[in-house]
C-alpha cells in the first residue's frame, strides 16, 4: 500500500510540476508580449452618446494628425523620446475637437504605463492581461467607456490583414505571434495571468496610495 501511495504523490507532483512549468513559460511570453507593445487609450467623459461620439471624433483626428507616430517608427525602445514631445500637440489636437463640439471639458494626454485586462482586438488578436505602456486620453472626467487600439505593432491606422501580419511579424517571435493569435487554446492560462496580473495591480495601487 506504501508503494502505491508514493507512486501516486510522485505522479501527482509530477502533474504539478509540469502544469507550473507550462503556466510560467506562458507568463514569461505574455510578459514578452506586453514589453514588444504600446496602447492608445482613448476614455470618454461619460457614457452618453454624444460623449460616446466625441471620444470617437477625437480619436480620428489623433489618428490623422498624428500618423508620423503611428507609423511603426516609435517603439517602446524610443517611446519616451519621440512622444513626449508630442504630448502637447495631440491635447491641443483633442481640445480643438471639443470645441468645436461645444465641450467645455478638456482633454488630458499623457505617456505612461497602464493596467489591462485581457482584450481581443478587431482581427482577433488577444493580448494578455497586465500592465503596458500606454498614450492615454482622458477626456473631461474620463468616466465613460474607452476605446483602445495596439499603436505599436502598428494596428491603429487602417490597414490591410497583410500589412498588420508584417506588422507583428516584425515584432513578436513566433512563440508570441502564436499565443495572440489562438487565444482559444489558451484559455484558461489567460485567465490564470489575468487573476494574477489584477491583484498584482491592486498591491501595486495600494502602496503608491
Amino acid at each position: 500500500m506504501k508503494k502505491y501511495t508514493n507512486l501516486t504523490i510522485g505522479i501527482t507532483a509530477g502533474i504539478l510540476f509540469l502544469i507550473i512549468y507550462n503556466l510560467s513559460a506562458f507568463a514569461f511570453q505574455c510578459n514578452e508580449i506586453r514589453s514588444d507593445t504600446i496602447r492608445l487609450h482613448v476614455i470618454a467623459n461619460s457614457d452618453t452618446a454624444e460623449d460616446q461620439e466625441i471620444k470617437l471624433k477625437v480619436r480620428d483626428a489623433l489618428l490623422a494628425s498624428g500618423q508620423h507616430i503611428f507609423n511603426g517608427t516609435v517603439t517602446p525602445e524610443n517611446a519616451q523620446t519621440k512622444i513626449s514631445t508630442e504630448l502637447k500637440d495631440l491635447e491641443n489636437v483633442a481640445n480643438k475637437i471639443l470645441r468645436q463640439n461645444g465641450k467645455n471639458y478638456t482633454a488630458k494626454v499623457s505617456l505612461n504605463t497602464e493596467y489591462f485586462d485581457t482584450r481581443t482586438y478587431d482581427n482577433n488578436i488577444t493580448l494578455p492581461a497586465g500592465k503596458y505602456l500606454a498614450l492615454k486620453v482622458v477626456l473631461g472626467e474620463g468616466t465613460g467607456q474607452n476605446w483602445w487600439c495596439v499603436m505599436f505593432p502598428t494596428l491603429c491606422l487602417p490597414a490591410t490583414e497583410k500589412t498588420n501580419h508584417h506588422a507583428m511579424k516584425n515584432v513578436y517571435s513566433e512563440n508570441e505571434k502564436f499565443i495572440i493569435e489562438n487565444a482559444n487554446k489558451y484559455e484558461i492560462r489567460f485567465k490564470i495571468i489575468e487573476v494574477i496580473e489584477t491583484l498584482k495591480d491592486k498591491v501595486d495601487n495600494r502602496y503608491k496610495g
